[in-house]
Formats: C-alpha cells, structure tokens, sequence
C-alpha cells in the first residue's frame, strides 16, 4: 500500500510542482517511507512509498527507465515475479533485485496496452510514454487498489485517494446527487461514479489512456466470465485443486520484508487464512501474529472459544482488542478525515480498531478473510436450480440438512429458493406439473396450497399493465416499499423505483456468484477496507480476492459448494489437517448485531440524536424524515428491530455526519 497522483495538461500548460506536492503530502498516512514527485512540461507524477515487500526497500518511485522516455507511479504489489521476470528476460541481475514497478514497465515496453493482461496481483499504476505522448493508467481486477481521476477543461489528475484530488483549486467541491441515490439505492449499480461531480473511479479490470488527440479512452481489459463449468473426477480432486490455489494465494500475500500479522474472528475464512499464512511463515523461521475482537461486555458476540482453538495449535502471536468499548459512531471524525465518502459500512469500526492495534504493534502487513463467502460461495441457489430441475426429493434432503446445521427453517429455505420454479410453471401454463408440485410441498413444508395458487400461480401471469394499474391504486407508485425511507421526490428523480424492481433475479449458483462478484458495492466495500488501512499505514491483503481462486470457485459445480447440508463444502474438505475440526464444520457466524445495537444505543447515543433529531434537515433532501423519525423512535424504544430495517436509520446518519464534516455543496 503505497500512494500515487499525477497531473497530465492536455493544453500543454506546466505542471505546478508546488500543486503536485500538495496533492503528496495530504497522502502522507498512505507512505510514511519517502516521498517524491517527477515532473517534465505539462505532466507530473508522485508518489508515497510504505515498504512492504523485500523489493519495495530499494524502490525509488516515480521511475524512468533507461531511455528516460517512459515514467511509472505505481501502488503496486506483483505476484506472478518469476514468471514476468523469465518472459521478459530480465536476468542481469537476482530477481530480488527486480521491484515491481520495474516489472510494470518492462511489460508496458513489451505489451504496450496489453500489459495489464500480463499481471498478477494488487496494482493501480500510470505510465507516461513520452514518445506516444499518452498517459497510460490501469486498475487490478477487483479493485484492491484504488484510482480516482478528475477529466474536465484539459486537465486530467488522479491519485489514490479522492482527497488528493481536491487539493486542486479547478476541481470543484460539489455534491454527486446520482451517487448519493446509488447509496441510499438497497443495490449499488454504478461503479464509476463518487459523491463527488467530475471526480469518477477507474473500474476494476480496467485501463485509460489519456491523449491530447483523443481525450480519455477507458477501456476494459479484463471481464469475469461464468466460462464452462470445471469437471473433476471425485470431491478429493476438487479438494486437492482448492487447496493449492488457496496456499498460493496466501503465499503471495506473506511475501514481506515485516512481520506479517492477520485479522482472527474465528470464522472459517479468517482462521483458513491464519492457519495457511502460519504454516508458510513456520517453514521461514517466523510467526504470525493475530488481532482479534472480543467482548466482554457483550458475551453473546464474544468468539473467543473458536478464536482459542485456533491459536492452540501454536505459531501464532496473538493480540485482543476490546471492541465493546467504543461504539459505531465513537470516533466518526476521525473516520471521515479519511473516508472519502459517506458511505461506512456497520461494522467497519470494528476493523478500523483492529488496524489501529496492528499499527500500535509495529506491524504494517494485515491479512484479511474478506469475502471468502462471496469467493467460494455458500451455494443456497443450489436449491432454485434443484427446483427447476424438479429434483424435489434432493431439494428436501438438502434442506434438512442445512436446517440442521446452521438451525434455518424448512419452510424458510422453501420461500426463499422454490418459489420460483412455480412461477415459472404458471407462466408457461403447466398447471397440472404446479399441481403436482404444491402437493408434493405441502407434504414437508408449512404451506398453503390456495396461497401458493394465488401469490406465485396467478400473480405472475397478470398482464403488466395491470400489476401497474393496481400500484397506481394504492399510491405506490412515488416511493418504492423496499426503500421507504427515501424522499419520494429524489427517489422518483432518479428512477429509484424502476431499479428495484428491474434487479436481475439469478436462477443458479454460478448467476448468483457472478453477479455478487461484479456488483459495484464489491469494488466500494475494498475501497473502504483501503482507506480504513492506509489511515493507520498498513497494507491489507486479501487471499481470497485471488483471480485464480474466484475463477476456479466459480467454475466448479454446485454441490461443491452446498452438499450433505453444509455449505463451502469443497473449501471444509479442503481445510482437511489445517483447521481444527471445531472451526471446519463450524456451522454458522456469531452475530455482531447485538454489539452494534449496544454502541449506539449507550456509547453514542449523544451523537445519534443529533445526527437524527437535531440536524436532519441536513439529509432532507433524499431522505424521509417523517420516516426516518419513526423507525428511530421505534429504535431507541428498544423494540427489537429487524438489522435489514436498522439500516436505513445507519445510512441516513452517516450521510449527515459526513455532509456536515465535509461541508459539502449541495
């Protein structure tokens, strides 16, 4: 985790050093290693150096090759070295030798726009080839690494983060009202914009070139495709498969000249994580040290038993953070000095106090668990396509058996996954198959055979404009029933209501797990996961954000994801004599729902009804605040709120505190 900007005038004015180093120096927190800015006519480069891996001790960027006709800036760590390093034919000198920006370079100067192919690994990077006279940037596949750039008037400027951006006098301050709808939206859709007008993100997967002859093209080198499905002989290949590329995809990510540390929770994705990075390190000589959560306040979310259970088998180096201490909203200042937008998640005060340990520690290298349930894929549409199929007997063997484990009900997972298949049946007219279908159901779920004619048999098979006519009835029309606390007027200004109900319904695993990989909430969670790192200088590493891991998980068919019950199956079968057996049929998460609830009710229940009570007028504008006031009211009388419904009053106070923090033009 480094940081870069950069300035390019595409009319040919000079580049203000002075600009440049401002927009360095508000990066400070991203490299506290060394600083330093390139600049030659009409464009600039800078850059912030955190050292992390054995190389980045000798990196000097921005650098210019040997031709002093091309320069890279570069937050970048490279995980296929050995391979770049042979295909580029660089052996004058020991591949510890060889930084990473050095490798982005040589591939530019072999591939030219097709570099980013070639890469493996966490990189934002600009190139300025001074013989083509482009500038030349590009983003990983996921987004791990984050770019931000401002185009308008012939200048364009990037940098890591959004701040640095600002620091620019041409570059106005002013409020993104689509972004700000995107948010309060219950599905993010646009991963280019920010909360900012004229400021966009680079895309995962993609690149641009900026040209004085042809603007800014962006274009996009790398897609995630469903492909083929991967077909092995037996579990255990499948196993073995899952298991190599997930040790490869920590191995990368233990690569470091520090000591290497990792977030414990004592899920089944963090101590995966943990126990892999423990063996690799053992074999070096060196120990992991863990950060983990706990709560003695709040016994029910306390994971100590699992997280003690991983730690028994030795290696480790643990650390405790008391996370009942402080609430959501205790430190939001602080939190928005760095968070460039509103949008923080429930839980990220909790990751945001383990970095903060990490960095007391010494320690600058996190690995993280993040997303192993989107990565491998808890397989729940294995029923839809079990319905479909109108394989009814394993659909029911499958669900008693998750009811057992992780204690969900029969009739729920009914709801959930089969109704589908029956409203595919009414609208293809097969009524004598529906039959068939509700009599069989009725056998083993809580169901009524009328409700299921009328809701899911008729209902679909209504003529649209019917179904449009009855919402117009009801005066539904204004304001979607899904996001009630949104101000019908900016709801309807942006559409809100024809996208909730235009979501794309997946019908398979595969659908399911690609759409969740590609939503724009995915690039915006790994963007605030960054910014909540680099506060406290420290480089966070995810293993299951491999392209190597997500392209074999997705590939390999649904019952390795959901068999016997359990799901994830193949990443339990292949945890085999790493994970104590406590943790590897662990069947479900501790909820930190509790934990939450407390902090904001009794640690920041001061700022909470200021933000809510007081000063909402700030938010009236995309907010209802006759709505948002009663479900607050309903919160703080302590009914038991569901968290889906809890969520609407967390965003619209973020929202608030953030506008008032930034003071932002409406």
């Amino acid at each position: 985790m480094s940081g870069i900007v950069g300035i390019h005038y595409l009319d040919g004015r000079p580049v203000n050093h002075e600009n440049l180093t401002k927009m360095v120096d508000i990066l400070a927190h991203r490299g506290p290693d060394g600083a330093d800015i390139w600049v030659d006519g009409c464009v600039g480069l800078g850059h912030r150096m955190l050292w992390t891996t054995p190389e980045s001790l000798i990196e000097k960027l921005p650098l210019v090759n040997q031709r002093e006709d091309l320069v890279i800036t570069a937050d970048a760590r490279i995980d296929n070295r050995d391979e770049l390093i042979a295909a580029l034919q660089i052996n004058n000198r020991p591949s510890d030798k060889v930084v990473d920006s050095e490798l982005i370079l040589a591939a530019y100067e072999k591939w030219g726009e097709d570099c980013p192919k070639h890469l493996l690994g966490d990189f934002a990077f600009a190139i300025w080839d001074k013989r083509k006279q482009i500038l030349f940037c590009a983003r990983d596949h996921f987004g791990v690494k984050p770019f931000y750039y401002y185009f308008a008037n012939n200048t364009f400027a990037f940098g890591s983060e959004i701040k640095a951006l600002l620091c620019l006098s041409q570059i106005p301050r002013c409020l993104n009202e689509a972004r700000i709808a995107d948010f309060l939206h219950p599905v993010m859709e646009n991963k280019s914009i920010t909360s900012y007008k004229d400021i966009f993100r680079l895309p995962p997967g993609h690149d641009l070139i900026v040209s004085k002859q042809n603007g800014l093209c962006l274009n996009s080198y790398w897609s995630l495709e469903v492909g083929e499905e991967l077909r092995l002989n037996s579990d255990e290949e499948y196993a073995e498969a899952f298991r190599e590329i997930f040790t490869q995809a920590v191995r990368c990510r233990v690569r470091s000249a520090f000591p290497v540390s990792s977030h414990l929770s004592g899920g089944l994705d963090s101590s995966a994580v943990s126990c892999v990075a423990r063996d690799i390190l053992h074999e070096k000589g060196s120990q992991l040290h863990t950060f983990s959560n706990i709560f003695d306040d709040v016994p029910q979310c306390d994971e100590r038993p699992y997280i003690d259970t991983v730690l028994k088998q030795g290696g480790f180096i643990p650390h405790y953070v008391a996370a009942d201490k402080f609430g959501p909203l205790s430190e939001w200042k602080q939190f928005f000095q760095h968070m460039d937008e509103a949008f923080i998640g429930p839980s990220h005060f909790l990751v945001w106090g383990l970095n903060r340990a990490t960095q007391q520690a010494g320690i600058r290298i996190s690995l993280n668990g993040f997303d192993g349930d989107t990565t491998v894929s808890h397989g729940s549409l294995y029923f839809s396509e079990l319905a479909r199929q109108g394989n009814w007997a394993t659909f029911i063997e499958e669900a008693k058996a998750v009811s057992k484990n992780f204690d969900t009900s029969l009739t729920a997972i009914f709801r959930e996954y089969g109704i589908g298949y029956l409203e595919e049946l009414a609208k293809q007219g097969k009524w004598l198959e529906f039959a068939k279908v509700v009599h069989q159901l009725t056998k083993h779920f809580k169901v009524f055979p009328r409700k299921l004619f009328v809701s899911h048999g008729i209902k679909p098979i209504l003529p649209e404009s019917l179904l449009r006519l009855k919402k117009w009835l009801s005066k539904k029309e204004t304001q979607s029933s899904d996001a009630p606390f949104i101000n019908p007027k900016f709801a309807q200004k942006f559409y809100l209501n024809r996208r909730i109900q235009a979501e794309k319904i997946p019908v398979s695993v595969r659908e399911d797990q690609w759409l969740s990989l590609n939503c724009a909430v995915f690039t915006h969670i790994l963007e605030l996961e960054d910014q909540s790192s680099a506060a406290f200088s420290i480089e966070s590493r995810y293993p299951f954000m491999d392209k190597r891991l997500i392209e074999f998980c997705l590939a390999i068919p649904p019952e390795q994801k959901l068999h016997q019950g359990w799901s994830r199956m193949v990443m339990r079968r292949a945890m085999n004599d790493i994970l104590p057996e406590e943790i590897q049929w662990r069947g479900g998460k501790t909820s930190m729902s509790p934990n939450f609830r407390r902090g904001l009710l009794h640690l920041d229940r001061e700022i909470l009804d200021e933000a809510v009570i007081h000063n909402s007028t700030e938010i009236q504008k995309f907010v209802a605040l006759e709505s948002l006031h009663k479900s607050y009211r309903g919160f703080t009388s302590d009914k038991q709120m569901k968290d889906k419904d809890l969520m609407p009053i967390w965003k619209s106070i973020t929202l608030a505190l953030w506008l008032r923090e930034t003071e932002m033009k409406l």
